[in-house]
């Protein structure tokens, strides 16, 4: 019985290989992992051969119907579709895993990915290509890939070469799904690569010692857009990136609400915070530092780029504070820990705010709701406590 497009999409295996025939040869490999490979078995010179068409649904039901009658037509003549494979694309440049990779990277720009996602996987792959670069990805190994990360991991860069290894993997999948590699040899390697020692962001979560910090916040004499910038990240505790390239048309100043764009968001949603009235205060003074361009807080040597990444953790250590102490990126710690502790809101409530994704499937299906509106007054209440904190300190 022929394949349909539905019976391919809903084909699941929970235990061992499951094949799905659809005539003249042509199979659909379910693997218990979740993948769908497809496969062209037929004869050749009496031998029983296999030929891989790449993988379901990035490769359709009618292009691997196509895939097979091409090579019906080759055996027609005499001809081997494996070797003919083989023939058209030995030594061709298009086989190679920089050739691959850099395919795989305009993939993920025509995907929209953030510049800075991009750029971080270019920077990753690379260290891959002095190893690997020249290499025809069919013929590259989980030996060859070691090399590869082991001249990252040499240099005491643990995390580096586990990421790394995870955008080869990409790679090697994307070729398989464009029938020019067969397996992923990275996944071999899992275990193979030191664990880094996961080092927590500075933050600071005692009451007393943050109210001390949001003093010397309002006392910092640096440029101007810098004191609002480090409020608002207490105040909103987004991440750094969203907040340093935000515009001025993401705020809707009638309903107290930004609306951060999924291009600068790390899970690429869209992300909405409430605006306390503290906030909006910020924000109204800021504008009038910023009023001309389209950015909140733009660079001092132009004002079409935000500032950099280094401005507000270099305003920190100004102000006395070490790495080890306090960064920008630490608020967000802070105000979940303290949000958390203090009892009075949900923790899916504070999750959401912090626009974390919930790892468990089962448990991200009811986690989907906004829970906007405890969101909004979870946001003025931590406004107003951290209004009191700043403000006890003065009085003592």
């Amino acid at each position: 019985m022929a394949l349909s497009d539905v019976k391919c999409r809903n084909a699941r295996s929970s235990s061992k290989l499951l094949k799905l025939s659809d005539g003249g040869g042509l199979q659909l490999w379910v693997q218990p992992t979740g993948s769908r490979l497809w496969r062209l078995a037929y004869r050749f010179d009496g031998k029983q051969k296999l030929l891989a068409l790449g993988s379901y649904p990035l490769v359709s039901l009618a292009e691997a119907r196509q895939a097979r009658d091409d090579a019906k037509r080759l055996l027609r003549t005499g001809i081997d579709p494996a070797q003919d494979r083989k023939s058209r694309k030995a030594g061709s440049a298009e086989d190679t895993f920089r050739s691959i990779a850099e395919e795989y990277v305009d993939k993920l720009k025509r995907e929209g990915r953030a510049d800075r996602t991009i750029t971080k996987v270019k920077w990753l792959l690379d260290f891959a290509y002095p190893t690997c670069g020249g290499k025809c990805i069919r013929e590259l190994d989980a030996a060859d890939i070691l090399a590869a990360l082991r001249t990252v991991e040499v240099r005491g860069r643990y995390e580096s070469a586990r990421r790394l290894r995870s955008t080869i993997g990409s790679v090697f999948r994307y070729a398989i799904a464009t029938a020019r590699a067969d397996t992923d040899p990275t996944s071999a390697l899992r275990g193979a690569l030191i664990r880094p020692t996961v080092t927590p962001r500075a933050a600071i979560t005692d009451p007393k010692a943050l109210g001390g910090l949001l003093r010397a916040i309002e006392s910092f004499d640096g440029q101007p857009a810098t004191r609002p910038a480090l409020k608002l990240m207490a105040l909103l505790f987004p991440r750094p990136g969203e907040l340093r390239a935000a515009e001025w048309d993401e705020f809707d100043f009638k309903t107290s609400v930004w609306t951060i764009p999924e291009a600068r968001m790390k899970m690429r949603r869209p992300h909405r915070v409430p605006l306390s009235r503290q906030a909006v205060c910020i924000l109204a003074e800021l504008r009038k530092i910023s009023e001309i361009g389209t950015l909140l807080f733009p660079s001092v040597r132009s004002a079409a780029r935000p500032i950099s990444d280094n401005t507000l953790n270099a305003a920190l250590r100004r102000m006395g504070y070490s790495k080890n102490e306090a960064t920008a990126h630490g608020f967000r710690a802070t105000a979940s820990t303290l949000l958390n502790e203090c009892g009075k809101w949900h923790p899916d409530a504070v999750e959401r705010q912090l626009a974390h994704i919930e790892n468990n499937n089962v448990r991200r299906a009811y986690a989907r709701a906004e829970h906007w509106e405890e969101r909004a007054r979870m946001m003025q209440w931590w406004a107003d406590y951290l209004e009191k904190i700043e403000n006890a300190g003065r009085r003592g």
